[in-house]
């Protein structure tokens, strides 16, 4: 079935001739027709003659014998990279009607090595929340179920909720998403998907609508480990247009999936061992790390002591920089406006329209922790706690290859539960948000199934642009995994193989 490949093989069967393009972007389209309307996994979908016609433009490519590392691939764009002539939102009324004229340096990497977009993938709004429940364009679902409770919709994760759900429902082959505190890894957990968050300064933020910009980073959501090497290799690369952006060569990353990974040390943090932890996901962490010690790694202990710091450090830091960068949508530059009679009541009307409850509350605390009188007490202090995090990466991968840990404290949940507790969304994010305020890569790998029936996702951990390392043992995960599982998105049937 052309919508359940991966990128490798769809990149293999074009090679050989098996199918074309046009036939491969057609079925992904069709499930789109079909499924989206379910799932609600894209805001956007381009006209099917614009995909067709990049599809046959990868055809002569192929016949030509120049196709790109990415010819013919469809896939989705998460709706918060820029893209020329294609409406952006993310996911919000402030941006409801925006047409770029430009391209981001991400979504132009992956044009010139020959991806057909399938459309813009729906997300939490301004990548703002961990389930995608806040998206201004309705709620994204998961295409999984509860084999106990069918008829419960579950959350697909956030921010890049759209993505993980279109790439699991075989809406496209992979997708981009953004990870600012684990917006990659955590839906890719939650949809049984791969999610990678490359090193900060890897990918270019150019063109990517900021929401905390010393943290957000670009990256692949696939079906395969290989396959996030592949479409990082496509992504990655020096751009002068981000100063952030680090001018390094881009390796074969798919090549480093299959490596021996005998003799590399792994790290296991004390400090995500958490009394709290569901038996079933410790149960899963043990299963990985016995894995890894029939593939030849090493397994030690490691302490990160500033990791409890970690997510309040994080809701400090992240909604700092998001006051910040979301000064700009004031009525008069970007946006939408509603007029009033004053400059002020521009302002208010124009924020209060366009900005939906959560993208307000982290304004407000991120204005609160800038102010006068608090910036020394909070953000500063912040500043240094985040070094010290930094520090503890740094001083254990003087002795481990990688870390690895769970992804999520949990399975994926349903729409409604812990939603009236903020404290408790934001928790589903405590493993992955050291990570990112170190800003060293880290991959989520589907290893299993809970006692639902629903996915298990395991996080690996590595040194600043060491994803070689990271892929090479999340590809021995995948390989002593095997897990194959897709997940059923018709109405009253639980998760199948």
């Amino acid at each position: 079935m052309l919508t359940g490949l991966t990128l490798t093989q769809a990149r293999e069967g074009l090679a050989a001739r098996k199918f074309s393009a046009r036939e491969l972007a057609k079925a992904q389209l069709d499930a789109i027709a079909r499924l989206n309307p379910l799932l609600n996994a894209y805001i956007t979908v381009l006209p099917e003659e614009t995909v067709l016609a990049a599809a046959d433009a990868a055809d002569a490519r192929y016949a030509a014998g120049t196709a790109g590392l990415m010819d013919g691939l469809p896939i989705g764009v998460k709706d918060l990279f820029c893209t020329k002539g294609v409406r952006t939102t993310a996911a919000s009324k402030m941006l409801e009607n925006f047409v770029p004229p430009y391209e981001s340096t991400v979504t132009a990497n992956l044009l010139k090595a020959g991806a057909v977009f399938l459309g813009k993938t729906n997300l939490d709004e301004f990548a703002m929340g961990s389930a995608n429940i806040t998206s201004a364009f309705g709620p994204v679902a998961s295409p999984w179920k509860r084999k106990d409770d069918p008829s419960a919709t579950l959350v697909p994760g956030g921010s890049s909720g759209g993505s993980s759900a279109a790439v699991a429902a075989g809406l496209g082959l992979a997708a981009t998403g953004t990870d600012t505190g684990g917006s990659i890894r955590q839906p890719a957990a939650y949809c049984g998907i791969v999610g990678l968050k490359p090193t900060y300064g890897r990918c270019s933020r150019w063109g990517t609508i900021a929401f905390a910009s010393s943290l957000d980073q670009a990256g692949p959501m696939t079906r395969s480990v290989a396959d996030a090497g592949l479409m990082l290799e496509a992504m990655a690369g020096f751009d002068e247009k981000d100063s952030t952006c680090s001018n390094r060569p881009v390796p074969a990353f798919s090549k480093a999936v299959g490596k021996s990974v005998k003799g590399l040390r792994v790290g296991i943090p004390t400090e995500y061992r958490s009394p709290n932890l569901p038996a079933e996901v410790v149960a899963m962490w043990e299963q990985g790390i016995a894995w890894l010690k029939e593939a030849g790694c090493e397994i030690v202990d490691v302490s990160l002591p500033h990791t409890k710091y970690g997510l309040t450090t994080y809701y400090i830091i992240a909604p700092a920089e998001c006051s910040s960068n979301l000064a700009r949508y004031d009525g008069i530059r970007f946006g939408i406006r509603k007029d009033a009679p004053t400059l002020d009541g521009v302002y208010e009307a124009t924020r209060a329209a366009g900005f939906g409850a959560e993208v307000r509350n982290r304004i407000l605390i991120g204005t609160y922790v800038l102010s006068a009188g608090y910036y020394d007490a909070y953000y500063l202090k912040a500043q240094k706690v985040r070094t010290l995090i930094k520090r503890d990466f740094e001083q254990a991968f003087e002795n481990v290859d990688v870390l690895l840990t769970p992804t999520a404290p949990s399975a994926a949940f349903a729409q409604g539960e812990n939603m009236d507790d903020p404290v408790q969304m934001y928790l589903n994010d405590i493993f992955t948000v050291p990570a990112s305020m170190a800003g060293v890569p880290a991959l989520s790998v589907p290893v299993g199934l809970n006692g639902h029936g629903l996915p298990l996702g395991l996080q690996v951990i590595g040194k600043h642009f060491d994803e070689e390392t990271v892929l090479s043992i999340g590809g021995a995960l995948e390989a002593a995994a095997g897990f194959t599982h897709l997940p059923s998105v018709h109405a009253g049937a639980g998760a199948g193989a």
